[in-house]
């Protein structure tokens, strides 16, 4: 996965809802479902984008679905904001190298 498929998934505020909903641990489809503003199907749609990004893992007993998150998904994402830290950085370095040289 790219980080940008992972962004989108995260832009959407149920998406957003279920997945941090998930940091505590695999729940039911019915729990989540019942604890968003919208209809199952759209809960299931949801839960589709986030399995498509990586964010999600689903397991099944049966015709019960089982989710949980799947931290790794986040990698991607994680190295791409860490580079900018690491761009601010080395800037802040070359920034500071430049006004020792002026003293």
């Amino acid at each position: 996965m790219t980080y940008h498929i992972v962004l989108s998934a995260l832009a959407d505020p149920t998406r957003r809802s279920i997945f941090e909903q998930l940091r505590g641990g695999e729940r039911a489809f019915a729990d989540i479902a019942a604890s968003q503003r919208v209809s199952k199907p759209a809960v299931s749609q949801h839960l589709k984008a986030l399995r498509e990004a990586g964010l999600v893992a689903v397991r099944y007993e049966g015709k019960r679905g089982f989710f949980r998150a799947n931290p790794e998904g986040l990698n991607e994402l994680r190295d791409y904001i860490d580079g900018f830290w690491t761009d601010v950085l080395d800037s802040f370095v070359d920034y500071t190298k430049q006004k020792g040289d002026r003293s």
